[in-house]
């Protein structure tokens, strides 16, 4: 298993066992665990979008023996495509739990996208699962107690940066988006 794929599963595993039971109880009348994936599916992060459901629904599959149950509820993925624009994301993640009502979110591709639903979350008092956004402030000065991270955070690549570049005469020059991803990375 690639370290993408393992780390999709273990993202799959931990939304199964650790908010399966009390999901599945809070959805009891309709049997499902709702799941919303929000993502940019379109845009210019749309490749790492594809990857991310691709691997977030093998990972379910994989964690579930390819049942997509747990608990005896079936899980339920619901797409929805955030563009990349944090207007559209937030309004999707509001939407989501209230219309949809779904348990948990995952989501979102891009950095800023991820900081305006940051506090929708907390709004609706449910789960946040930000994967694959890295921007540092996502769970650093504007986390909640609802936002959990999978993945690396601007920071850490920053580290592993510097020690593959830490040699005498070496210097570096950074380029970055006018975004949360590029400040927070650039700052790190």
């Amino acid at each position: 298993m690639t370290n993408p794929t393992r780390r999709l599963a273990v993202i799959a595993l931990a939304c199964t066992t650790a908010f399966g039971a009390p999901m599945a109880m809070a959805q009891a009348n309709k049997g499902e665990i709702r799941i919303a994936h929000i993502h940019s599916k379109t845009g210019p992060l749309e490749a790492y979008a594809k990857q991310t459901q691709a691997g977030l629904m093998m990972g379910l599959s994989y964690a579930t023996q390819g049942t997509m149950m747990v608990a005896g509820k079936k899980i339920v993925v619901i797409e929805k495509d955030d563009q990349g624009k944090p207007d559209v994301g937030k309004s999707l993640l509001a939407a989501a739990y209230a219309d949809d009502k779904v348990d948990l979110a995952i989501g979102p591709t891009a950095s800023p996208v991820a900081l305006a639903m940051l506090p929708v979350a907390e709004e609706y008092k449910k789960i946040l699962l930000v994967e694959p956004a890295v921007a540092d402030s996502i769970t650093g000065d504007k986390w909640n107690k609802y936002i959990f991270r999978t993945g690396r955070n601007s920071s850490q690549d920053a580290a592993a940066n510097a020690v593959a570049l830490d040699q005498p005469g070496n210097v570096v020059a950074l380029l970055a988006n006018d975004n949360a991803f590029g400040r927070d990375g650039v700052k790190a």
